[in-house]
């Protein structure tokens, strides 16, 4: 009988992701990512190592599908309303990676794991904002990198503290939703409109 290492892989990854957003790296156990995954531990640390380790692949993986679902094409005041508007719309579908994110910072002191290729990656985003303020389509009131920080804050910090939402907007509900969307849309296009 062939193993099914991708597929065993895949589950583990996807218990990992649960039990780390919901308990941090240092609250969950190997044991019980293999527990919710249906394997071993044997099997967690032949494919990934130790937890440490387990913890920046499961990072690893939530970044890379971010970065395919909400891609950073063209930037002008308009189209970083909607990228925000894209991203927002991830962060609510999947509140598991701003709750991984968190746990990173309360975790890792300095430098967290695989910092010098998701700088990589993020300085793509801070290149297509400074593409935008050479093309004067984006506002130069702000540098590159911190409008992009800002833009990304706009989109996640709603689904980093659902309960601070809740408390000044309201419960929440399809309706709330469009409406905080609506609100990060605009409030990107603004903070990125030119003079």
């Amino acid at each position: 009988m062939a193993w099914d290492t991708e597929g065993t892989k895949r589950r583990i990854l996807e218990a990992a992701v649960t039990e780390f957003a919901r308990l941090g790296p240092d609250g969950t156990t190997v044991e019980r990512i293999a527990k919710s995954a249906g394997v071993n531990k044997e099997r967690i640390y032949n494919y990934f190592g130790d937890k440490r380790a387990l913890f920046s692949a499961v990072l690893r993986c939530e970044l890379a599908k971010v970065a395919r679902a909400v891609p950073v094409t063209s930037l002008t005041a308009e189209e970083i309303g909607e990228y925000a508007g894209r991203a927002y719309d991830y962060h609510c579908e999947h509140p598991e990676l701003s709750r991984l994110m968190r746990w990173e910072g309360l975790t890792f002191d300095g430098e967290v794991p695989d910092e010098t290729q998701r700088q990589e990656h993020y300085g793509y985003k801070v290149q297509a904002v400074a593409e935008g303020q050479r093309q004067g389509k984006i506002t130069r009131a702000l540098e590159p990198d911190h409008l992009a920080f800002l833009i990304l804050a706009l989109a996640g910090w709603w689904s980093a503290v659902p309960q601070v939402a809740r408390m000044l907007t309201g419960m929440d509900g399809p309706q709330e939703h469009a409406r905080r969307r609506a609100s990060v849309v605009e409030a990107a296009r603004r903070l990125a409109a030119t003079p």
